[in-house]
């Protein structure tokens, strides 16, 4: 029976180095798991192979014989079925990333951060996921992530290959929850930021069916205005000699380009489209776009109150639980998408590691309100820093709810004003027409 030498992963954190005997390595692993550790690497003790077989008598040799044909055609079948086990186990896991839509990722979050939470490790609470009834992604996914982690890499590079649905901030606060110890705590932070994410959108959408309604249908209107009603009137001003009045001459206009080149428009639109998206992600724009979007109306203050709440959540969880402010604010930064914030968390971090104190470097940068800096100089200065920094993320969350039920309420109420003006504008047009036609009947 070969020996294997192994090192993992004990219940505190600490990691364990041994050797155990096992018929397999699959036999190895299953025993290290009952025991409650969690396997990081296994292999064969150099120099430990299978026991030589002793030489066989010449005088056996032919009654040897039967046996050794036997054997010979009971080995390629032996041979084929673990390799026929080997292949159906790889044909179980997918090749390649894995799509998950965006509830599956929810989800996942969500049963993860649970097991974990119960004191599950985190290759077990893998295993639990895989192990699932019905197929699907998320199954895929556990299989492939349990995979990487049973070889020894890291569940947040893990992440990254098992499927791109995660994303970066995704994947940089599971290296944060991973270095601090607490990701268990951080995926349900971040589950529950999925979920408001989803509802915001949820909400937004179902708001603006109406208002959307009333767009389509005022658009509608106004087509069949100005490719119908408005030519009829305006030839028969032409056969009562009058001028056609400006109004009329632009609806006229607008209908007859429209006409013309509506697929110079399609193009337009498609080829703008196009340019904003490469604009917007290129490295060399991306800061000055990022900042842009910060100082959008109604929407930057939403953006930049997100941040506010999931920076200070993840800095309280990383310094509380024992790492130094510095290396916390780097993972901060790390798992921080927009490149104009992170330019400026690198100035705090610069000031920081100079030996300046937290509140003061916010400050200087000038990008964080006041009220967030005086509560953190007060967790500065009572020495709990964590506390400080977890009741102005709550407060400002407060506060966020705040601006998006506002949001939510104000888009149907803008988008029924726009609607009014479009609509209003296109009945002034039709009236003046209209009046211009019965005045120059009455004329004639």
């Amino acid at each position: 029976m070969p020996t294997f030498a192994y090192s993992a992963l004990k219940p505190d954190g600490s990691l364990a180095r041994g050797e155990l005997t096992a018929n397999d390595r699959g036999e190895a692993m299953r025993r290290l798991d009952r025991s409650g550790l969690q396997p990081v690497s296994i292999a064969v003790k150099e120099g430990d192979g299978p026991a030589a077989a002793p030489p066989k008598k010449p005088s056996d040799s032919k009654a040897a014989e039967p046996t050794r044909s036997g054997d010979s055609a009971r080995k390629p079948a032996e041979a084929k079925a673990p390799a026929t086990a080997k292949a159906e186990g790889a044909a179980a896991l997918p090749k390649g990333p894995v799509r998950l839509s965006r509830k599956q990722v929810i989800l996942f979050t969500e049963e993860l951060s649970d097991l974990l939470s119960a004191g599950l490790q985190l290759e077990p609470a893998l295993r639990i996921m895989e192990s699932r009834d019905e197929l699907g992604p998320l199954k895929q996914v556990s299989g492939l992530l349990r995979q990487k982690v049973r070889d020894g890499g890291s569940f947040s590079a893990s992440l990254r290959t098992a499927s791109p649905n995660f994303g970066e901030l995704y994947c940089s606060m599971a290296a944060a929850g991973e270095i601090s110890g607490a990701l268990g705590v951080i995926l349900k932070r971040q589950a529950q930021y999925l979920k408001s994410i989803a509802e915001l959108q949820s909400s937004v959408i179902t708001a603006l069916i109406y208002p959307a309604f009333l767009f389509f249908a005022g658009m509608l209107v106004s087509g069949l205005f100005v490719t119908f009603l408005v030519p009829q009137l305006a030839s028969l001003l032409k056969s009562s000699n009058k001028p056609l009045p400006l109004p009329a001459q632009i609806m006229m206009g607008a209908g007859d380009f429209v006409k013309a080149y509506w697929w110079v428009i399609l193009l337009a639109i498609a080829a703008g489209m196009f340019l904003f998206q490469k604009i917007t992600t290129n490295p060399v724009y991306r800061p000055g776009w990022d900042r842009v979007r910060l100082g959008l109306p109604m929407v930057g203050p939403i953006l930049t109150g997100r941040f506010f709440v999931q920076f200070l959540e993840t800095l309280a969880n990383l310094v509380d639980n024992g790492l130094p402010l510095l290396r916390a604010l780097e993972l901060s930064r790390d798992a921080t998408q927009n490149i104009y914030v992170r330019r400026l968390l690198d100035q705090v971090i610069s000031m920081v590691g100079e030996g300046g104190s937290l509140a003061k470097a916010l400050k200087r940068v000038g990008f964080f309100p006041p009220l967030m800096t005086d509560m953190i100089t007060v967790g500065e200065q009572t020495g709990d820093l964590p506390l400080a920094l977890r009741r102005t993320a709550e407060r400002y969350d407060k506060e966020l709810e705040k601006k998006i039920i506002r949001l939510q309420a104000a888009i149907p109420h803008i988008v029924t004003i726009f609607m009014a003006i479009l609509v209003g504008m296109v009945a002034y047009m039709m009236i003046t027409v209209i009046l211009e036609s019965v005045t120059s009947i009455k004329v004639r």
